[in-house]
This record gives structure tokens, C-alpha cells and sequence, in this order.
């Protein structure tokens, strides 16, 4: 309820200020006429809001002083050509054409100034020509009576023409202001998505390594070696925007090595790859989905563990498959953070040019991403 009437105050205000106008009549405090009370009304309101309201908005008045000095500059203005034209009473007033004019470009600037300061040269090269056209009508064809004979051939909706085209112009850099938009949120949402990917990548790799150093095993500098490689990788070209397929293989190939190592019980890993290795591709796109095989499948099963990796770049399309098996007993894939991020680095990249294709078995986890290869 006390939100309602801060809310709604000035109406409440209003409401409650009518009949007390009445009352004070009533009682003979104040005169209204009888054939004009809500004129008296209406008028009393106007100025008492009129100094109320500033009162009551100090503050806002303050902190947007600059922009409301503005405008009641511009109503002065306004009102300087209301009264310039009915003080001299003359056709077609050159003085009032230039103030109402002023008022018209400055209300625009104060309401788009950037749009002015960056296209006043085009705006100037428009309207100067057309007002000096006016003026030369105006003074210099034989007088009023003569002005006013040629006036209606006079082509003044002229200075109409030009409001359509700036217009557009407008609507253009507001387009493109949005695209840009759009591009820049893409790329920080780009860069976010990949901080979150590479974390994940290489606390599983540590926790790998941490193993083996536990055990004194002799792979260990082998494997600092490849992690090394591979976070040098991770780092300067996974900021890169495009890279060389067969950096994103060796990329593959370090991961897969680095998981060979580690463990101590059969797991059947094939990587056959038929492309071209100098097409460029997005990086880091396929070791989510690499993780995804180990931890959704090798992880899960004592022994028999597969995982089968095929690259080809068939029929416009390069295409990476990746199938392993599973423990159906064990939590069954899901779309974890990796692969909603994965599909999220899609969608920007790649927009409606590619296609990532999810098959759960009873066993067997298959997923299939294709992108074209001029995307």
C-alpha cells in the first residue's frame, strides 16, 4: 500500500487538492467564478505543479542538469519563434524559418548527439544550400507581393526531402551498431566459454601426472613434456580464431598418448584420420569430445574399454566421429558442461554450417560432428 502512494502520489495529490479548491470557495476564503471553476482549477494546478515539481526532483534536476538546461533552452528558442512571428506578422518569416530551424536540430542533437556530431558536414551540405535557395526567394525576387506570387511554385517541401535520408542513415548506424553488438558480445562470450574448457582439460591432465609421480614412474618427464606441448598449444593457439588441422591432430594425439601412459588395463584407442591436414578449423573443438570417451567411457569399465576416432573431410564436410563403450550401470553420458559449451562455440562459430550428432546405446556412446569446410 505505501508503495502504491509513493507510486501515484501526485495523482492522489491532485484528487485531494480539488475538493479542498471548493471548500476554501465554499467557505468564502477564495472567489472562483461560477461560469469558469475548472479553468481556475486547472490553471492553479498547472503552476502549482509547475513549482512543486523542480522542489520535488532537486536531485534528478541536479544529476541531469546539463541535458535539461538543453531543452529549456530549446523551448526558449520555440518560443522566441512563436514570438518573433506573430510580433512582426510577416509571410514566410526569415527569422522565424532560422530560429524554428535551430530548434528542430538542436531537439534532434539532444536526442541522438552522436548521430549529429559525426554526420553534421552531410547535414550542413544539405540544409545550407537549401536555406540560402529560401533566402534568395524570400529577399531577392521582387519583393513580398512578389514572393508570395511565386510561392506556390516555390518547391518548399524541399526541405522535407532530406529528413527520409538521414533517417535511413540513422537506421543504417544503428544496424551496424548492433551488428557490431552482437560481434563483440560473441567474441567475450568466445573467450569465456574457452577459460572454462581449458581448466577442466588440464585438471584432469595434473591429477594424471600426479599419479604417476606418486608411483616414481620413469614416463613422468614424458608426460611434463607432452603437458607442456600441449598447454603451449592451449594457450597461444587456442586464442587464435582458426588453426592448421594438423596442429589440432598432434593436439589429439599428445592427449591420447598422455592417457596410454596412465593407465594399467587394456583400452583399445584408434585415431584414423584421411584429411587434409592444411584446412583450418576452430580449436579445441574435438577434445571435449575426447574427454567426454574417457571419462564418460574408459573410466567407467574394468577392461574391454574402446575408443575409435575417425577424421575425414568427405563430400564438402569435415567429419569426426568418436565411439566408445560404457558401463550401463554407470551413470550414463550427459550433457555436461563441456559439450553445452561445445555446442555454445558451435552456434557462434559456425552458426547453421555445421551439424553435432549424439547416439546413446545400450553400451556404446557415438557422437558424430561435421563442419563445412569453407565455413
Amino acid at each position: 500500500m505505501v508503495e502504491y502512494i509513493k507510486k501515484y502520489k501526485g495523482f492522489l495529490i491532485a484528487l485531494v487538492i480539488i475538493p479542498i479548491f471548493y471548500l476554501l470557495d465554499y467557505f468564502g476564503v477564495i472567489h472562483i467564478p461560477d461560469d469558469d471553476p475548472l479553468e481556475v482549477i486547472l490553471i492553479t494546478l498547472f503552476w502549482g505543479l509547475a513549482i512543486a515539481l523542480p522542489i520535488h526532483y532537486y536531485n534528478y534536476l541536479k544529476r541531469n542538469g546539463v541535458t535539461i538546461r538543453k531543452v529549456l533552452g530549446l523551448m526558449l528558442v520555440f518560443m522566441l519563434a512563436l514570438g518573433v512571428d506573430a510580433f512582426m506578422n510577416i509571410p514566410d518569416n526569415p527569422v522565424t524559418f532560422i530560429l524554428l530551424m535551430c530548434f528542430w536540430i538542436g531537439i534532434v542533437y539532444v536526442l541522438i548527439p552522436v548521430f549529429i556530431k559525426k554526420y553534421w558536414k552531410l547535414i550542413v551540405l544539405i540544409y545550407i544550400p537549401l536555406f540560402i535557395y529560401f533566402l534568395y526567394l524570400r529577399l531577392f525576387s521582387g519583393g513580398l507581393e512578389a514572393y508570395l506570387e511565386i510561392k506556390n511554385d516555390y518547391p518548399f517541401y524541399v526541405f522535407f526531402i532530406p529528413i527520409p535520408i538521414l533517417f535511413f542513415v540513422w537506421v543504417y548506424e544503428q544496424w551496424k551498431w548492433f551488428k557490431n553488438l552482437k560481434a563483440e558480445k560473441s567474441k567475450t562470450e568466445l573467450s569465456l566459454l574457452r577459460t572454462q574448457i581449458n581448466p577442466h582439460f588440464f585438471f584432469n591432465t595434473l591429477n594424471n601426472l600426479y599419479a604417476l609421480t606418486l608411483t616414481n614412474s620413469d614416463k613422468a618427464p614424458e608426460v611434463i613434456l607432452k603437458l607442456s606441448d600441449m598447454m603451449r598449444y592451449t594457450i597461444y593457439e587456442g586464442e587464435k580464431e582458426m588453426v592448421k588441422m594438423k596442429d589440432e591432430i598432434e593436439y589429439l594425439n599428445n592427449y591420447i598418448e598422455l592417457h596410454k601412459i596412465r593407465y594399467k588395463k587394456s583400452v583399445e584407442i584408434l585415431f584414423n584420420y584421411d584429411v587434409d591436414t592444411s584446412l583450418t578449423i576452430a580449436p579445441l573443438l574435438y577434445i571435449i569430445l575426447l574427454e567426454n570417451a574417457f571419462k564418460h567411457g574408459v573410466e567407467t569399465l574394468a577392461e574391454n574399454a574402446f575408443i575409435h576416432i575417425n577424421l575425414t573431410d568427405k563430400t564438402g564436410f569435415i567429419i569426426f566421429s568418436i565411439e566408445n563403450n560404457f558401463d550401463p550401470n554407470e551413470i550414463s553420458p550427459s550433457n555436461g558442461i563441456g559439450l553445452q559449451n561445445l555446442k555454445r562455440r558451435l552456434s557462434l562459430l559456425y552458426k547453421d554450417k555445421y551439424e553435432l550428432k549424439v547416439d546413446v546405446f545400450t553400451d556404446t556412446y557415438k557422437t558424430t560432428l561435421k563442419i563445412a569446410k569453407h565455413a
